[in-house]
């Protein structure tokens, strides 16, 4: 299974290597989680760059927006699932459970979807995922009315859009990087 302690394809930098702000946010993480993220540690590598990043999937992904929580976290699971992005799918799996309360449904979702019960509104969500991370080339405003249909507005639509955009480029950052998840992951969320 290789070696157990590595988190990341490359050298995983200090604290003396990093900015002030990533040891800060590396503070934060610790004290709010218990542990430090691996994907804060294994993209520090490029501090600036990192906390660029962190601003914006913090703005699209920690804050009070046009979807919920766990619509967020449900089209994260999708999109990681749907990119076989272990990490990606391993962290926010975790939260969707948190959010849902739900791990048997986080857990389906992160294998199939379709398969796990979904409402109609999260089902169409998660089909538009899907179809804008395997065939975005292919996708068309007539996509977005099944979006309409289960009552997303333009203010949701969006933020759909610009949440799946940012895990796809996230899933291929981590997956790139081959970033392990942290294993509290696992257990957070279960009854």
């Amino acid at each position: 299974m290789g070696d157990p302690t590595r988190i990341s394809y490359l050298s995983v930098p200090d604290r003396d290597d990093v900015p002030e702000g990533v040891s800060r946010l590396w503070d934060k993480s610790q004290e709010a989680f218990g542990f430090v993220p691996n994907v804060f540690r294994g993209q520090a590598v490029n501090g600036e760059q990192f906390l660029a990043w962190w601003r914006y999937f913090n703005l699209l992904v920690n804050k009070e927006g046009h979807l919920s929580n766990a619509d967020r976290e449900l089209l994260a699971v999708v999109v990681s699932s749907v990119n076989r992005c272990d990490y990606c799918a391993v962290s926010h799996g975790a939260a969707l459970r948190t959010f849902t309360g739900d791990a048997v449904t986080a857990d389906l979702v992160g294998v199939n979807w379709r398969q796990a019960g979904l409402g109609e509104r999260e089902k169409a969500m998660a089909a538009y995922a899907e179809r804008l991370t395997l065939h975005p080339a292919d996708v068309v405003e007539d996509d977005l009315q099944p979006l309409r249909d289960v009552g997303l507005g333009d203010h949701e639509i969006v933020e759909l859009v610009q949440i799946v955009g940012m895990f796809n480029m996230t899933n291929r950052v981590s997956t790139a990087l081959g970033l392990v998840p942290n294993p509290e992951y696992h257990s957070i969320g279960r009854p």
